[in-house]
């Protein structure tokens, strides 16, 4: 029986009441604060101030823990809107703004489609939202945005990372490559990378994201309109 499923252990009297809640709750303030490498349950159970034995009974592995933490972060993912396009923006502007609560969660997104109850909930209000437009249509067009979103917060998540690891953030770092990059483009083999980097466009992480995530709302909707 999956963990959705499953009944959690009787109430009992104890020093240290226990619930799936609370131990996933305590998971998420570990991973939080630390990454997914500061979770266990023998952490968590320390974190709780209970024995580790005692979680075993509402949580059969880590795995199941990750599962669940995943789900409660969709708790806080809600795409609402009037329309399909506007509820896809709410669905790639919650799981951005979910990572920025939970760097972790950006690690766990991606594989295996999340089949809690809350990661269920959203995908429900995405497809309702399609309205009539056909499966055909509707399975590639949410694929094509949650695979937007999940590669542009992973990139977020990684710049912020090397921020942290190598001390130095954006522009210190531009800074930092900006002559060996001169030099590469004095040679005249990377025309339009020069191009690019003198001439184009320095957005910020908002805009880059949000006009990215256009494009692709544009295509799909270029495609309902064939």
């Amino acid at each position: 029986m999956l963990v959705w499923e499953r009944p959690e252990p009787r109430d009992r009297p104890t020093p240290v009441p226990l619930s799936r809640e609370r131990i996933v709750q305590a998971a998420i303030g570990l991973a939080d604060a630390d990454g997914l490498d500061a979770v266990s349950l023998r952490k968590v159970a320390a974190a709780l101030g209970a024995g580790p034995m005692r979680l075993y009974g509402y949580i059969a592995t880590k795995e199941e823990l990750l599962d669940l933490m995943v789900d409660a972060v969709y708790a806080e993912i809600r795409p609402s809107g009037d329309g399909w396009r506007a509820v896809l923006r709410s669905l790639a502007e919650d799981i951005r703004q979910a990572a920025a609560r939970h760097e972790w969660f950006a690690d766990l997104i991606g594989g295996r489609p999340q089949l809690g109850p809350d990661a269920l909930a959203a995908g429900e209000a995405v497809l309702a939202a399609m309205g009539d437009v056909g499966l055909d249509t509707v399975v590639p067009a949410v694929a094509a945005v949650n695979a937007y979103v999940i590669g542009a917060v992973r990139r977020e998540v990684t710049e912020r990372r090397a921020e942290r690891t190598s001390g130095l953030d954006k522009e210190q770092w531009q800074r930092a490559f900006g002559p060996y990059l001169e030099r590469a483009f004095a040679t005249g083999r990377f025309p339009a990378l020069a191009s690019v980097v003198r001439d184009g466009p320095h957005l910020d992480a908002d805009q880059t994201f949000r006009t990215g995530l256009e494009f692709v709302l544009d295509g799909i909707e270029a495609r309902i309109a064939r």
